[in-house]
């Protein structure tokens, strides 16, 4: 299939159709694309490009989305398309999300072919990530239908930044998301993201607290562009406050990529120092990724400090809760989903495992 139907649309007065997928509001007129590159239109509609139609597949831990305290430890089959709604000069996967060629989309894959493959690998879940699933969200919708059909667990790795008619379609349909909260500045969303904070703020909101899904975020941290004490801290304060103490938050270490090359990499004390203020400010749960830092790794009792999953890089070290969800040492719950940790794939680590699916 070529194209396929895109829904949250509409036709304007000077003929041209506009998306309304997203705060961009694209307005197209014949043959144009919106800024993702997926949505084009064609005679009087807008079409979905990418529907069926994917970048690649790996088998991975799901600590790498990251998300720690929803079923640490097991697989998870993650793909994506091509494309974003964003710009952000320093996208780490800017060879798909940024591609205009339809060569980056080589696999033609229905959601029925995803769901088997799931359970032939014997993995719970699916991932929509790479590129941003809602570009592609009428096809990440119609995959989590045919997982969640056959018992597959469904995640979305997200920025967070659609307009409110899909996005409560699209996360109705989700288990748990990862937001990448860029960082928490209007300039900065607008100068290097082409974007505005404030819908992904809402974004968050409606998934904490309109939805089911599990909810954990993301910050990668820049040197001398978000990542300093006071940003960390609003940052921080503003999860508190609006989401609260039990929302897991990562802070992720930046590496030169894309448009941004003259930046350094991000040394490992930033994120260990951005670990502490966000604790400080009353977060339970929080995370450094993208380097190697044990305490960083590890979830912790908030009640008691006692370690109760310890990780090396994304390889689960020791896993010690009780009673599904307790603190081995004073019973207090640790927020999240989690189930007996009987399976295999924690040997693989920081490994990806590519997987070929039969068109």
């Amino acid at each position: 299939m070529d194209s396929y139907l895109a829904n949250w649309w509409h036709a304007l007065p000077d003929g041209r159709l506009q998306c309304d997928l997203c705060p961009r509001e694209c307005k197209l007129y014949e043959g144009q694309r919106g800024l993702c590159f997926v949505r084009e239109r064609r005679g009087n509609q807008v079409v979905l490009d990418t529907w069926g139609r994917s970048s690649g597949f790996c088998l991975d831990p799901i600590e790498k989305k990251p998300l720690n305290h929803f079923y640490p430890g097991s697989s998870i089959l993650s793909f994506g398309t091509a494309g974003c709604n964003l710009a952000c000069k320093f996208c780490q996967n800017w060879d798909i999300s940024k591609s205009r060629d339809t060569d980056k989309i080589g696999q033609r894959v229905l959601p029925e072919q995803i769901a088997a493959g799931c359970l032939e690998l014997k993995t719970p879940a699916i991932a929509f990530t790479y590129n941003d699933p809602i570009i592609f969200a009428e096809y990440a919708m119609d995959v989590a239908d045919a997982c969640h059909a056959s018992g597959i667990r469904t995640v979305a790795v997200t920025a967070g930044y659609i307009h409110p008619a899909p996005r409560k379609a699209l996360f109705a349909k989700m288990d748990a998301a990862n937001v990448d909260l860029k960082a928490f500045s209007q300039s900065f969303y607008a100068s290097t993201c082409s974007g505005d904070l404030q819908t992904v703020l809402d974004t968050l909101v409606y998934i904490k607290h309109r939805t089911n899904c599990w909810l954990e975020i993301t910050t990668l941290l820049i040197p001398d562009a978000n990542d300093s004490d006071a940003e960390i801290a609003a940052l921080s304060q503003w999860v508190m406050r609006e989401l609260g103490p039990d929302v897991p938050l990562h802070f992720s270490a930046f590496h030169p990529d894309y448009k941004m090359l003259d930046k350094p990499a991000t040394p490992p004390e930033t994120l260990i120092r951005a670990r502490r203020i966000a604790i400080d400010q009353g977060l339970r749960y929080v995370y450094t990724g993208n380097i190697h830092d044990a305490a960083g790794g590890t979830t912790d009792c908030p009640s008691c400090q006692h370690p109760v999953i310890q990780r090396d890089w994304y390889h689960i070290e020791a896993y010690a809760l009780t009673h599904g969800n307790q603190c081995p040492n004073c019973s207090h719950p640790i927020a999240g989903h989690f189930e007996s940790l009987s399976g295999e794939f924690v040997q693989f680590g920081r490994q990806r495992i590519p997987v070929q699916f039969n068109s």
